[in-house]
């Protein structure tokens, strides 16, 4: 009975030493890309991709005012016998000038990008384009920056805020944006000034 049980232990153990030696030899499984069925899911290497959760709000705003004022005023007076005479003559001027400018822009939007370089220090390097074409009319959405793996969320997605060196890029083609843009002879008569 005791020689069984040695037995069947010395034989447990000769297969735990070759299992050990197949998986770092000949392992059909990569330790450095294995992730286990729990495993988190966010991106960490090259291949990788997440959803970006675009939300940029930008505004500006900007005034001036300018207030001159100036004045000239000449006397002379002539006497001549007993007739005398004052003249006058004064200038006077005021401008003033107010100007004021704002812009605002929104952008939302959800693009899935793609893990392009991992740096030296673990920030990852990202890319992504999107082109969606609705009657005719284009629209490109691109994106690139680089990501800090802890700034990304459980469900693998993270805000365009927490992107740095981030250069989005929004653009569209097609009747409305043809219709939008002015004619060479408008830039051409603003640019003299004429209108």
């Amino acid at each position: 009975m005791l020689t069984r049980y040695l037995l069947i232990g010395l034989f447990a153990a000769c297969l735990s030493v070759t299992a050990r030696a197949q998986t770092s030899t000949g392992s059909m499984i990569n330790p450095d890309a294995y992730h286990g069925l729990a495993a988190d899911r966010r991106a960490y290497q090259v291949g990788d991709t997440l959803t970006v959760l675009v939300t940029e709000t930008a505004s500006a705003t900007a005034s001036a005012n300018t207030d001159a004022s100036g004045g000239v005023q000449l006397g002379a007076n002539a006497q001549y016998r007993n007739l005398a005479r004052n003249y006058a003559l004064g200038l006077n001027g005021e401008d003033a000038g107010q100007g004021n400018t704002t812009r605002t822009g929104t952008l939302q939007a959800q693009l899935a990008v793609r893990v392009v370089a991992v740096d030296s220090d673990g920030m990852l390097r990202v890319h992504g384009e999107q082109t969606v074409e609705i009657n005719g009319e284009k629209q490109q959405f691109a994106l690139t920056g680089l990501v800090r793996p802890e700034d990304i969320s459980p469900s693998n997605t993270i805000l365009s805020n927490r992107i740095s060196e981030a250069d989005i890029h929004y653009t569209g083609k097609g009747d409305i944006s043809t219709a939008q843009r002015h004619s060479i002879l408008y830039r051409i008569t603003r640019w003299l000034g004429l209108i």
